[in-house]
């Protein structure tokens, strides 16, 4: 990375966007976040964003340096802070990196895929994502980038830093792989995006991985006692990668998935897996909006519940919506625990790809995209555009 630039902005205080943007087709503001190559940086990909018990707003990303190219490559998880609603945002920096860990350069020892969970008990704050050791050229997807085992030459590992004071400080990485992965598998990942606090204070984080057969699949990863101890869900679904989860109306958990099969199919039962748990993962049954509610082009997606003061519980679901391209980004609203998604608003027509939605406050909803605008932007939507 460059260093010595990144630290310039952190001392100066350089904020990256003090005045809103706005956008040409819907004339929405919007605030960004990076642009290619800004802060000595070539990419910004992969957000997550949640809000702390302060009311500040975290966005987490891959801080790319050199290229968009996936893992194998040189990439640190960053952080940036808002402390004003998202309208101006602190320059970023790295939270977790592992530098030149087992003497090999940085470009061997990427992070990436970062998911960020508030504790709402305690308030700390965890992120975690997924760090590859050597295996130059490789995809940790793909034959070959994660293999089974534990130790960091064989595997991609599962890997947290915690924060206790607002996203202010962090703590090395933790490496959490032995404690999580079963070593037959290929693959043990956090999904990234944002995890949750139950209303009984337990802690989830949505999780893939690619099991002992190389299939890739979907589950939960939970915490009763404030992420002292992890425990891992049964698999939701196989052939299923990057979730998202929420507390129904119920108290039942719903897992939301990219599904590797709406790469062919593009028919009326194109869509996203939707899974339900009243166990914490132990057992699963299939959701009534399952493939066909929520279209796709294989990509990552965001959902978020909120109690609006009538004590209803209202969803919101972020994703390109098309079938086969990354474009049309829309938030879109069920009151009926995802059956019925009867609200739609196009943010983004050209462009949009993986995105995190958060509750800038209790009126106002906040999304950090990709978008065709830059690599990453913020927009928020009140409340009341969706008729709430």
């Amino acid at each position: 990375m460059n260093q010595l630039l990144l630290s310039v902005f952190m001392i100066m205080g350089i904020t990256i966007c003090s005045r809103p943007c706005f956008s040409a087709d819907n004339g929405r503001p919007y605030v960004v976040i990076h642009r290619q190559d800004d802060f000595g940086c070539h990419t910004f990909r992969i957000p997550g964003i949640a809000r702390t018990k302060t009311g500040t707003l975290l966005a987490v990303y891959d801080m790319r340096y050199t290229s968009r190219r996936d893992l194998q490559a040189h990439i640190d998880i960053g952080l940036s802070r808002s402390t004003d609603g998202g309208q101006t945002w602190g320059s970023p920096r790295p939270i977790m990196d592992m530098g030149e860990f087992g003497g090999l350069p940085q470009d061997q020892n990427g992070c990436s895929d970062p998911n960020i969970l508030i504790d709402t008990t305690t308030g700390d704050i965890f992120v975690t994502a997924l760090w590859t050791h050597a295996k130059p050229g490789t995809h940790q997807w793909r034959e070959g980038g994660s293999e089974p085992g534990i130790d960091p030459a064989q595997s991609s590992q599962f890997m947290a830093v915690r924060s206790h004071d607002d996203g202010k400080t962090w703590t090395q990485p933790e490496n959490l792989t032995s404690l999580l992965k079963n070593p037959n598998w290929f693959l043990f990942a956090p999904a990234p995006g944002n995890g949750i606090t139950l209303s009984n204070g337990t802690l989830v984080i949505p999780t893939q991985g690619r099991d002992a057969a190389g299939t890739p699949f979907s589950n939960l990863t939970w915490s009763e006692d404030h992420g002292k101890s992890w425990t891992v869900s049964s698999p939701a679904r196989s052939n299923t990668t990057e979730s998202a989860v929420v507390e129904l109306s119920d108290e039942s958990l719903m897992l939301n998935s990219r599904d590797n099969r709406n790469r062919q199919d593009k028919s009326e039962t194109n869509g996203r897996a939707v899974s339900i748990t009243s166990d914490l993962g132990t057992h699963w049954t299939v959701h009534n909006s399952d493939h066909g509610a929520l279209p796709e082009p294989v990509c990552m997606g965001s959902l978020i519940s909120h109690r609006l003061s009538d004590d209803r519980t209202v969803l919101f679901f972020s994703n390109p919506h098309h079938k086969s391209q990354r474009k049309n980004m829309t938030v879109q609203m069920s009151l009926d625990d995802g059956t019925t998604w009867n609200k739609k608003i196009l943010l983004d027509e050209d462009g949009g790809a993986y995105s995190s939605l958060v509750m800038v406050d209790d009126n106002t909803l906040g999304i950090l995209y990709e978008s065709s605008r830059a690599d990453l932007v913020f927009q928020t939507i009140q409340l009341k555009e969706f008729g709430l």
